[in-house]
């Protein structure tokens, strides 16, 4: 059996204000046409669906024409909701979904209710984990009195763990796979903007960090939240977001990841890479180099992320970067004589300075480089004098 990992496709979701409906409807019917190409079976979509609990009809009716694209190549649909989506529209109409392929796992009373798929070899259970928020999760379950997103998972395991095993006893060859939304132990980092790994954040995006072995016993877990591509072992992957969301993500690679399952459990995972519909870039230098002749022509139909480094900002600098750049979204300014003190502390930065150089250097920060004039020097030195005299008479 061929399934297809995907997940965070976050429709209705803008990017710097601007829509990104076209760009992913281009993705995800890529996607569709990939489902029909390469012979999958079921595609997996593991949470956060929509990127509001509250989406526009816009993007319902995306929904809609995508998962009708893969159920019209006889593909079946197995959604989960994640912690942007709300469970009750998304799954709004769910059971009469099921009749037409398209299973949508948004209730916490359902966690143990595998998507059962029969190829050759017998049955393939898919347990489609909604997000589980442990406040929820105890108030649907009376024995559970966790109160951190690892223990609902691991509690909801536990159940997905006992109702296949009860099901090996009718079907001894059956193969498992979970599909979770959720900030797996081991993610590396895929913001370069930060500079930190993900996992130094034990509540990103409101999910805290759950250990791999909460996944022990499956053959394979569709996992989903980070939005980058991510092995944490050969079962346990994230597939991440389809589209470029943020800057950060500009480097890591968009697709799905094509999972086959033989007689036996997994059989292997290919990556099946998707269009990138606009580019996301970053350039760095003075304005006029950045508006030359001839600069940057790879960029000019890119999102771009401008870092200005002259000395003072230039008048109207967005204005004239989108004249060259019309798809230029952010602009920051980083003068090219300040230093990037990285994770230092204010005490290690301001060691061995005196009060005077330190206000210096502050003014000359805040003011674009533009240090204290010389009659400011003066009543600095004025004002630290006569602080000194105040202190020696104590």
């Amino acid at each position: 059996m061929r399934l297809l990992h995907t997940s965070d496709w976050h429709l209705g979701r803008t990017f710097h204000g601007h829509s990104t409906d076209a760009h992913l409807e281009q993705v995800l019917d890529a996607l569709a046409a990939a489902v029909k190409d390469r012979g999958v079976d079921a595609v997996i979509v593991a949470g956060d669906v929509f990127d509001s609990s509250t989406p526009k009809a816009e993007a319902f009716a995306m929904l809609n024409r995508v998962v009708a694209a893969v159920r019209s190549v006889g593909a079946q649909v197995v959604l989960t909701s994640g912690n942007h989506d709300g469970p009750a529209r998304l799954g709004h109409m769910a059971d009469f979904a099921a009749f037409g392929g398209v299973h949508v796992r948004t209730d916490l009373a359902r966690l143990a209710d595998p998507v059962l798929l029969t190829d050759e070899n017998g049955q393939v259970a898919i347990y489609a984990l909604p997000y589980i928020h442990p406040e929820f999760l105890r108030a649907a379950y009376g024995d559970f009195g966790g109160s951190t997103h690892a223990q609902a998972l691991s509690f909801a395991m536990d159940l997905v763990r006992a109702d296949s095993e009860a099901r090996r006893a009718d079907a001894p060859g059956l193969r498992t796979v979970v599909a979770s939304h959720c900030f797996a132990a081991g993610v590396e980092a895929t913001t370069e903007d930060s500079g930190r790994a993900e996992e130094r954040d034990i509540t990103r995006g409101g999910l805290n960090i759950v250990p791999l072995s909460v996944f022990d016993g499956m053959d394979y877990a569709a996992l989903g939240h980070i939005h980058g591509r991510q092995t944490l072992t050969e079962r346990v992957r994230y597939s991440g977001a389809p589209l470029r969301f943020s800057f950060g993500e500009r480097a890591s690679a968009k697709g799905a990841w094509l999972v086959d399952l033989d007689a036996h459990g997994l059989e292997r995972v290919e990556w099946l890479e998707l269009p990138t519909p606009r580019a996301a870039v970053r350039l760095q230098g003075t304005l006029e180099a950045l508006l030359a002749d001839g600069a940057h022509p790879e960029a000019v139909d890119c999102w771009v992320e401008a870092v200005l480094t002259d000395d003072q900002l230039p008048r109207e600098a967005m204005r004239r970067l989108q004249t060259r750049y019309p798809f230029a979204v952010t602009l920051s300014h980083r003068p090219a004589g300040r230093h990037d003190h990285g994770d230092a502390t204010y005490a290690t930065r301001v060691e061995g300075r005196s009060d005077a150089q330190i206000v210096d250097e502050f003014l000359t920060f805040v003011r674009n480089g533009q240090g204290p004039t010389e009659a400011e020097r003066a009543l600095l030195h004025d004002a630290f004098q006569a602080l000194e005299v105040k202190e020696s008479s104590r």
